[in-house]
């Protein structure tokens, strides 16, 4: 797995965790949005510095005792067709591994799932599915079609139980309003009918690099906003909170 940077220390990635974050990089989404274009343009991809797993693993036996767990982020992970293997190193050294994933590939998710070697995981949900293919900036409807999917078979995954997670969708102006965060929710609590799902976070917007310059323009909703959504979204979720 191609990695290029670790925040060496996190208080907030992993909930209830003190953990360490690992950035992977590539990714197939073009979200305008996006706050980590140099893991995603293929130009600015290939100037990043690389760090081996080496480095990575002598630094998390230096860790050991210190750390609970590792975040895996990116870019998108899953791309990487080696990160079992990567994981199970984690899980070797003792420690508990965060994904943070946009949906692209729920088959590897169930395999990390499966194989115990996940222990908590974050689902980027951009979008109500009319709306998917401009947030993640992709205008092939064949492909936008088959994420959708994607996202609904993720849930499925998840919502079997097998390990804690969290959805979360970043409100960004211009491209979401107060009913499209809506319509996220009733879609996905209508995947998981008469059942409550756990976990929903909206993420407020920062205008910060971002992959499309112009957004670096756009003002975020102010907190008052997502505090409204909020509300309008508890009943469709055990815990729902803005961040």
């Amino acid at each position: 797995m191609e990695t290029t940077f670790i925040q060496k220390i996190t208080l907030i990635d992993f909930p209830g965790k003190i953990a360490c974050t690992i950035f992977s990089i590539g990714c197939p989404f073009r979200c305008p949005f996006c706050h980590n274009k140099e893991l995603v343009l293929p130009d600015l991809t290939k100037k990043q510095p690389r760090i081996s797993q080496e480095e990575i693993f002598n630094f998390l036996k230096e860790k050991r005792g210190l750390l609970d767990g590792v975040c895996i982020t990116g870019g998108e992970p899953t791309i990487h067709e080696d990160l079992p293997d990567f994981c199970r190193k984690l899980k070797d050294l003792g420690f508990l591994v965060k994904l943070d994933t946009n949906g692209y590939d729920p088959e590897r998710v169930k395999k990390l799932i499966d194989e115990k070697l996940i222990d908590y995981l974050a689902l980027d949900v951009k979008a109500p599915k009319e709306k998917y293919g401009k947030l993640i900036g992709i205008d092939n409807k064949v492909f936008v079609k088959i994420i959708v999917q994607n996202i609904e078979r993720s849930v499925e995954i998840l919502k079997e139980g097998k390990i804690d997670f969290e959805f979360r969708t970043t409100v960004v102006p211009t491209l979401l309003e107060r009913e499209d965060i809506l319509e996220i929710g009733k879609w996905l609590s209508s995947l998981s009918p008469g059942q409550k799902l756990p976990k929903y976070y909206l993420q407020n917007f920062r205008p910060e690099k971002t992959l499309d310059p112009s957004f670096e323009k756009i003002k975020p909703y102010p907190q008052e906003y997502l505090l409204e959504i909020q509300k309008a979204l508890s009943p469709f979720f055990e815990i729902c909170q803005a961040r």
